[in-house]
């Protein structure tokens, strides 16, 4: 009987215990199996560190999350923490709970640096939708034994430079010049090269009109147009996203890439360090380069049935040590002050992003991630429509026309919002 009642007992404080169970629920949009390996770990530390608590990951591939995250939450299915890109935050604004009040708070919120902040309270200045976790900041990788093997004794330091090295190493038996991303995630490589060849990278004039169909813009999108129908990218690459351009770079495909330090992991892991360089981005004609600059970072929404309890888990992922963590296994700069010293960011593969952030010629490109509907552009309408120019069915003037109505649509709800 003894027994009897000692399984009963137990058996009830494991109910009792179950009944008092809190579960989060954590999307991951911006996919990888490392990337997931490295937040699950995290997740675990999160959950040992807090008994009682267990953590739902769910991840959605990243060409397709946009769509899935969207009928998620059209659907009712409300995660309490997502890993929320830059250029989502204006289209989730007001279902986000401000995190000021929980920075100020925090221990390890003094030494958030100033960009991580601003980053942060993008959408209209004074709210914090969102902790970064680090950045994202193009440069190019180049393979040295290609350049060499095309005859080319330098990588390219002007936008003429970098046409005419794609054009020697596409002459190379099944070489090209440039791997494109032509696919989801590519609109940073068009803005980057429209703003480096007008010159500025400022996309609203003071009338409030799209700068992207002005003259240099155009030309800008015209060079990536040329790139790929001259047979200097791969004819597949119209197509290519993340994963296939570093694949592109890493195999020895193409000779140049334009990525982030995200992009450095699988290259580092497949190349001799010998072999590859990372210089900033050639400039344009105004000797300047605008290389883009984004992020991605933890939200929370307000729906959430413990607030406290999901910026736990925010404030646990975004601690130093498990940021610096992050920053070297998923690939961004880091969003401590400080983190920079760590010996594994002094290398020489992380020059070319050191030297574009402290250069006067380079000048990061921050995107418009404050209007409300940069995400369904950036997503959907930048991607249809560059296809289409690289296809050679709408020119690049028809390109930059139908970007510039929309963004100056949006710019103008925007500002009447102010």
């Amino acid at each position: 009987m003894r027994g009897l009642i000692g399984a009963i007992s137990a058996m009830a404080i494991l109910a009792g215990s179950a009944a008092h169970a809190e579960t989060l629920k954590l999307v991951e949009v911006i996919t990888s199996p490392e990337r997931t390996e490295v937040l699950k770990k995290q997740v675990e530390a999160f959950e040992a560190a807090n008994p009682g608590t267990e953590v739902e990951i769910v991840s959605l591939p990243w060409g397709q999350a946009f769509e899935k995250f969207a009928t998620m939450v059209a659907g009712g299915d409300i995660p309490d923490v997502v890993e929320m890109p830059d250029r989502w935050a204006g289209i989730y604004k007001d279902k986000l709970v401000d995190l000021n009040g929980y920075i100020a708070d925090w221990e390890y919120g003094k030494t958030l640096t100033q960009k991580t902040l601003d980053m942060g309270r993008q959408t209209d200045g004074k709210t914090a939708r969102m902790i970064p976790y680090g950045f994202y900041l193009r440069a190019l990788f180049y393979n040295k034994k290609l350049l060499e093997e095309a005859g080319v004794s330098e990588p390219p330091k002007t936008m003429e430079d970098f046409m005419a090295a794609s054009k020697a190493v596409s002459e190379l038996d099944g070489k090209y010049g440039y791997c494109l991303r032509g696919g989801p995630g590519g609109l940073n490589g068009w803005i980057m090269m429209a703003a480096t060849m007008n010159g500025d990278n400022t996309f609203f004039d003071a009338d409030g009109k799209s700068t992207l169909n002005q003259p240099g813009s155009v030309e800008g999108l015209q060079f990536l147009i040329d790139m790929y129908q001259n047979g200097y990218a791969p004819k597949d690459s119209v197509s290519w996203g993340f994963n296939e351009i570093v694949a592109g770079f890493y195999s020895g495909t193409c000779v140049f890439l334009d990525q982030d330090p995200d992009a450095l992991i699988a290259v580092a892991e497949r190349m001799n360090e010998d072999d590859f360089a990372v210089v900033p981005m050639p400039v344009g004609p105004a000797g300047k380069a605008f290389p883009t600059i984004g992020f991605a970072g933890w939200a929370m929404f307000d729906t959430t049935k413990d607030k406290d309890l999901s910026w736990k888990l925010i404030a646990s992922l975004s601690s130093p040590e498990a940021n610096k963590e992050w920053a070297k296994r998923v690939g961004v700069i880091p969003i401590h002050e400080g983190a920079e010293q760590d010996p594994y960011f002094k290398t020489p593969q992380f020059a070319g992003w050191f030297e574009t952030l402290n250069g006067d010629q380079y000048v990061p490109t921050v995107m418009p991630t404050y209007l409300e509907q940069f995400g369904y552009f950036a997503d959907s309408i930048a991607l249809e429509t560059s296809q289409e120019a690289l296809l050679g069915q709408i020119s690049a003037q028809d390109l930059a026309d139908t970007w510039a109505e929309f963004l100056t649509e949006e710019y103008g709800r925007w500002k009447a919002a102010q």
